[in-house]
């Protein structure tokens, strides 16, 4: 009898074990931590994670070439990018695939100081400009220079580390930066408000998307319904975001001691605003429109310069994204 009941209760066990099993999955924020990046913090200190069963890490890169590159070789199961850069990666034989957007309006824009402004395209020939060989607005600069007919050859990058872009336009290191427009609070602490001047890509042809989340061939064929999980999970965290920024700014901090608050909160709310579209009120956070991704894949064919033209069908999917409401 004693026997007995000490198989089942090892039975017990050893199904308990397995049902609180998590699966590990890595997932590679496209810089360091700024307020993009709060609403994973946010899932992943409520347990959204952990109630679908991830062990979920959260690594910094060097911009979305980066990113694309650690979730391309397995370093990474998914991963923060902008969406262009995605689009390009795919010509030259990558398998990531844009799984879910960010951003729903697009951010892409040019720092630099109001002694000195590249307020418009042709302001930039002649220009310095310093950014990660990696970063979405360095990748995707071909074709903004070719919408806009700039002279490239007459605009040199600089290649610098992301946290050196702000110290680089405020001590006049460079004449600009790239660098998303939810940047703005970073660079008037530097520079000092009304110092900043924003070219915004928006305002000139590329309105297309941007930051997105991605994953690797292998990781929706291997772990689908992790990819699956974490998307909604991670929804779930922008909601919260959106509902109680002050709340989830608290996390934030918490889990990433160095941030600072009040720079960090005018960066998230910005990011915020560029969710806030009737695409995502009527479909869910990080809804892909199909019409909106093709005229992304189309400018990039035809501006970037890419060795093969990209199919829009084999650079994004819809299969693994769960409803999530906004917040009302």
């Amino acid at each position: 009898m004693k026997r007995t009941l000490g198989l089942a209760l090892a039975a017990l066990l050893a199904a308990s074990g397995s049902a609180t099993a998590q699966d590990k999955f890595t997932f590679a924020l496209n810089w360091f931590a700024v307020g993009d990046h709060a609403a994973y913090w946010v899932a992943l200190d409520k347990g959204y994670y952990k109630a679908k069963g991830l062990d979920v890490t959260l690594e910094n890169s060097k911009g979305s070439g980066d990113s694309i590159a650690k979730v391309d070789t397995g370093r990474a199961d998914a991963g923060l990018a902008d969406a262009a850069v995605v689009i390009a990666s795919a010509a030259r034989g990558t398998t990531v695939k844009t799984v879910g957007m960010v951003f729903d309006k697009n951010p892409n824009n040019v720092f630099s100081l109001k002694s000195k402004p590249l307020s418009k395209p042709k302001d930039l020939e002649g220009a310095t400009l310093g950014a990660p060989p990696g970063d979405s607005q360095r990748q995707m600069f071909p074709a903004f220079a070719k919408l806009n007919k700039i002279d490239a050859s007459k605009v040199t990058w600089v290649n610098i580390e992301p946290a050196a872009k702000i110290a680089a336009v405020a001590e006049k290191r460079m004449d600009g930066v790239g660098d998303y427009s939810t940047g703005l609070p970073f660079y008037e602490k530097a520079a000092g408000k009304g110092n900043v001047v924003m070219m915004s890509w928006a305002d000139f042809g590329i309105d297309i998307y941007s930051m997105s989340i991605m994953a690797s061939e292998k990781t929706m064929k291997e772990k689908p319904k992790q990819l699956k999980a974490f998307l909604e999970a991670s929804y779930m965290g922008w909601r919260d975001v959106m509902a109680d920024p002050k709340g989830s700014m608290a996390i934030f901090k918490k889990r990433v001691p160095e941030i600072d608050v009040d720079i960090i909160s005018q960066n998230m709310q910005l990011g915020v605003d560029l969710m806030k579209t009737e695409r995502y009120a009527k479909n869910g956070i990080g809804w892909i429109d199909e019409k909106k991704m093709c005229d992304s894949v189309e400018l990039v064919n035809t501006y970037m310069g890419l060795p093969k033209k990209v199919d829009c069908k084999a650079v994004y999917s819809t299969e693994f994204l769960t409803k999530v409401e906004m917040p009302k």
